[in-house]
């Protein structure tokens, strides 16, 4: 055959069929080479059409989505008015407050051996000013700090360790600013309502006041709940910022869908807004007092009464409940024999509101969870709650069976049923890096019993407490951690969950330290089988 006929074929794909009976290297290298420099071209070529085809397709579906996101925009700087401008000034006031924060931070850590750390090199991105930065800008950005602290699975374990610390605190507004938004909204004088009301207040945070007063009418000592003049403006003009920068984000890159990044935000907002509507809390309120009569836990527990009169969107008159915080060992003591049975008790009420209630109190810290004086056990401020699904509960049964027992494999299985995930998980694998994690507690276990026995006083004990509750966040950081290495995405009701259940690990090492909260016989942890007969309640 010449060289022209091999040629020939080779313009016809059939060279590498015909070569291979001939001894023609140099021939069959040169048809070779040429017949995949064709395809390559055709390869590349295909490749270049493909990326420009999807980057038309995409560019396109952005331009269409174009209007829709300049409407969205005007539509929410027409709602947001003048109040955007004042909130741009003060976020600028802030930022120049922190940045002045951290360049002091600089210039000290400039003149040492180590030089910058990680966070300096962030700036006011890193966790450290961020959350110094959100603390200043006031009450959106430090419940948007909160939300970040109790949403593990959204956020990098960096951001949520560092917002555990974001402190809701504000100065008080004055008692004449108090009394004019008190008048406004219940619409008469107030010394037909009230017999007195306290100038000095109780508390203070970012959202709201809170004054003691006595009803004019029963003589009963109450608490009335203030939201702050101008707080829902704040809210408004904050909120819709930060929807119109997620929204933006998610124009400029389309990936970013995949997260669901405006639908968090949009969630955040309907959550916030929520919270500062008092008539939400009184509802939580009058549910939790209904699950504790239906199911006769009356005598056990109790959340405050609420006064529908002089309750309103902006104010909430409550009952006035006296006790102590369950951190408070000591007075405990003085109130009841045995502090254990007291965890015991505030257990089982609040297990069995997961499933006998509408929502579950998600805010179980020591200020909102009380030995009261006549024993029972006051569940206080119901602004923050939550609400699980069936689904969720019945992995988390088994989670919490299976972290008692020391069941890996089930506790594997429970996260994986629990979390949303696109592959297959492999389970013996997922049990084995979890047992390698929670190996890691008995240590923690030891080392707390023996720094509360050398203690001298309770504020030892209480500082050796915090430092733990700290390490159990982490330990649940790196448990959201290795699940995610599996491909795993949890609801964010299982971060509450997780987190009032470090709370009351907290209560336990104080009130009960030889107690396993989890395995003990007295502690009834409810089922969805168990809780059917009770639907009728619901």
């Amino acid at each position: 055959m010449s060289v022209s006929a091999i040629r020939g074929a080779a313009a016809y794909g059939r060279a590498p069929l015909l070569l291979s009976h001939f001894q023609v290297p140099a021939i069959s290298v040169t048809v070779q080479m040429r017949k995949f420099n064709d395809r390559w071209s055709r390869v590349s070529l295909f490749a270049r059409y493909s990326q420009a085809q999807d980057f038309s397709t995409g560019f396109r579906d952005r331009i269409d989505n174009l209007p829709k996101l300049v409407e969205d925009i005007l539509q929410i700087s027409i709602n947001t008015g003048p109040r955007g401008a004042l909130r741009l000034a003060q976020g600028i006031q802030a930022i120049i407050g922190v940045g002045g924060e951290w360049l002091t931070d600089v210039s000290k850590a400039a003149n040492t051996s180590t030089g910058l750390s990680t966070q300096m090199q962030l700036g006011l991105l890193s966790p450290l000013y961020l959350r110094r930065l959100f603390e200043r800008m006031g009450a959106t950005y430090i419940k948007l700090g909160q939300f970040i602290a109790s949403a593990p699975t959204l956020f990098p374990a960096d951001y949520v360790q560092e917002f555990q610390n974001c402190f809701d605190r504000a100065p008080p507004v004055p008692f004449n600013e108090i009394e004019a938004i008190l008048r406004e909204e219940l619409q008469r004088p107030l010394d037909s309502v009230y017999e007195y009301i306290d100038p000095v207040p109780i508390a203070s945070a970012s959202i709201a006041q809170v004054h003691g007063a006595r009803l004019k009418s029963s003589q009963q000592e109450v608490v009335i709940k203030v939201l702050k003049p101008g707080i829902e403006d704040i809210l408004v003009a904050d909120l819709n910022f930060v929807y119109v920068v997620a929204r933006i984000l998610e124009f400029v890159n389309p990936e970013l869908q995949r997260t669901s990044l405006v639908g968090i935000v949009r969630d955040i907002k309907e959550s916030m807004l929520e919270e500062v509507d008092f008539r939400k809390e009184a509802v939580n309120i009058e549910s939790f007092r209904r699950y504790l009569e239906n199911m006769g836990l009356g005598r056990q527990a109790k959340a405050p009464m609420v006064y529908q009169h002089c309750s309103t969107r902006r104010v909430l008159t409550m009952e006035r409940l006296y006790g102590v915080p369950l951190t408070d060992l000591d007075s405990i003591r003085s109130l009841v024999p045995d502090p254990e049975v007291t965890l015991v008790t505030a257990l089982n009420v609040w297990f069995g509101s997961l499933i006998a209630c509408e929502t579950f109190h998600a805010d179980v810290h020591a200020g909102n969870l009380w030995l009261l004086r006549d024993g029972r056990i006051g569940f206080l401020d119901f602004g923050i709650v939550g609400r699980i699904s069936p689904k969720t509960w019945a992995a988390m049964e088994v989670f919490l069976e299976s972290f008692a027992t020391e069941d890996y494999e089930a506790m594997a299985s429970s996260l994986i049923q629990m979390g949303a995930t696109e592959k297959d998980v492999d389970v013996k694998a997922f049990a084995r890096d979890l047992e390698k994690l929670f190996s890691s507690i008995q240590d923690l276990d030891t080392e707390i019993v023996v720094a509360t026995a050398r203690g001298p006083n309770a504020a030892a004990v209480s500082a050796n407490i915090v430092a733990d509750e700290r390490q159990m966040n982490a330990l649940f950081l790196d448990v959201v951690r290795v699940s995610e290495s599996y491909g795993l995405r949890f609801p964010r009701e299982f971060a509450l969950l997780i987190k009032q259940l470090l709370y009351f690990d907290r209560y336990t090492r104080i009130l009960a330290p030889n107690m396993n909260m989890l395995q003990d016989q007295r502690v009834t942890i409810v089922s969805n089988r168990r809780m059917r007969s009770l639907n009728q309640f619901q």
